[in-house]
């Protein structure tokens, strides 16, 4: 049966910590291994969580009953925030004297800027001396985000990286095949605009949104956001060229008076048929697919593959542990439970996004999950695949970007202005 994923997406030093003498740890030295690292089983502790209350958080929540048959003395509580919440909330329990939770999610914008202000404790021991964990087995585009200066600060929970997402019926009508290159992209989605349907739904909202999108553009048309020393390539030929490529598929292509649409907006255009494709979160596809959905009687319709040119902008969400955590110890039982590859494998057949390359070819995944198409499709697309920031200031970074690409789609200010105002903000933002 068709499983619905998620539907729709003054700082302080660290302390040191003592391991030994953190709450939360066991007791005596003969306890029982898990298996899964060295947190004994009869560890116990309430581990206090802060995640977005988003669909892919119900399914965490359906799997802490099955933890708590390996650590019966743990008590995992979840509480959910919408996302415009939980960076001011994180920051206020990372600087109080009695902070509120002891497991988190961070937004990969949101990780440098928490581990150079010592928010978060370093993971690479805990990594190092959990058994049979593999941590090579997860996408290496999604690791990346959690190393800051050679250090691992998080374990990835959840991606969003992009794909080209297209409606096979209408692809066939208009005599058109997936493009596989940023001209090509363009003229189907030209081709695709009929009097039926636009040809592709796009997301210029300002902000993030349209930096998410046309991002995709960029590489397609060989840019990048950064060079190979981490400096900001947003002001260059070929970004001049993505903007117009962006411009000219919003203005010949995209549904009429949609310049302040995001995700919800473009998602429910291609569902309802008046769009014929979308850049759209990978783990769209079966949402789009199934039978009980919005796409009613164009269920089954619908179609994956890589952005054309090959590289995706990446967004991901990565489990850590606060610096002043309460229960660390219990904190990593969980952590390394939930990501450890055969309870990951779970998590993604019950549809979680994609975080190992191993639950790509599991055996449960392919028989209860979406099919080998979809996830051989996930697997290029994680494979190449780049975030919009790294460094500090990744939040208002991507603000700042957005702004100018909204201005540039919107008309207002010219390509080479919008390029060369991005630029100099992310300049002035991260140094």
């Amino acid at each position: 049966m068709m499983k619905i994923p998620k539907a729709w997406p003054a700082l302080v030093l660290a302390t040191s910590l003592t391991l030994a003498g953190c709450a939360g740890s066991g007791g005596s030295g003969e306890q029982e291994s898990s298996g899964l690292g060295d947190i004994p089983t009869d560890t116990s502790g309430t581990v206090r969580v802060l995640m977005e209350n988003v669909p892919d958080t119900d399914i965490v929540q359906g799997l802490v009953g099955e933890f708590n048959e390996n650590y019966p003395d743990i008590e995992i509580n979840i509480e959910t925030m919408t996302f415009d919440q939980m960076r001011d909330r994180l920051v206020s329990s990372f600087q109080s004297a009695e902070p509120a939770y002891d497991l988190i999610v961070v937004d990969n914008p949101w990780m440098d800027d928490f581990a150079d202000a010592g928010f978060l404790e370093p993971l690479n021991e805990r990594i190092d001396s959990t058994p049979d964990y593999n941590p090579g087995d997860f996408f290496a585009s999604l690791t990346d985000i959690t190393d800051v200066d050679g250090t691992t600060y998080g374990v990835p929970f959840y991606n969003y990286a992009l794909g080209y997402i297209y409606n096979t019926v209408d692809m066939d009508a208009a005599g058109q095949s997936v493009p596989t290159d940023l001209d090509a992209l363009v003229s189907t989605s030209q081709q695709l605009n009929t009097g039926a349907h636009a040809g592709i739904a796009m997301q210029p909202q300002r902000g993030y949104k349209i930096f998410e999108e046309w991002a995709n553009w960029l590489f397609a048309a060989g840019g990048s956001i950064y060079d190979a020393d981490g400096k900001p390539t947003l002001n260059t030929e070929q970004a001049a060229r993505a903007l117009d490529a962006y411009i000219e598929t919003y203005n010949t292509a995209a549904p009429p008076n949609s310049l302040n649409w995001a995700f919800d907006e473009a998602f429910r255009s291609v569902s309802s048929g008046q769009a014929a494709s979308m850049v759209g979160y990978n783990w769209n596809l079966p949402a789009l697919n199934d039978p009980a959905g919005a796409s009613g009687e164009r269920a089954g319709q619908f179609a994956l593959a890589p952005i054309p040119g090959g590289k995706s902008a990446l967004g991901s969400w990565s489990w850590a542990i606060p610096a002043n955590s309460a229960t660390p110890d219990a904190a990593w039982a969980f952590i390394s439970w939930i990501t450890s590859p055969d309870i990951d494998a779970e998590r993604v057949a019950e549809g979680g996004a994609v975080i190992r390359e191993s639950s790509l070819t599991n055996e449960m995944v392919l028989a209860d999950g979406y099919g080998a198409d979809y996830y051989e499709a996930v697997g290029e697309i994680l494979a190449d695949a780049a975030p919009l920031s790294q460094g500090p200031g990744g939040e208002e970074m991507i603000q700042a970007v957005g702004t100018e690409l909204n201005e540039a789609a919107a008309g207002s200010k010219s390509v080479a202005d919008a390029l060369r105002d991005a630029q100099a903000a992310v300049e002035r933002i991260q140094g």
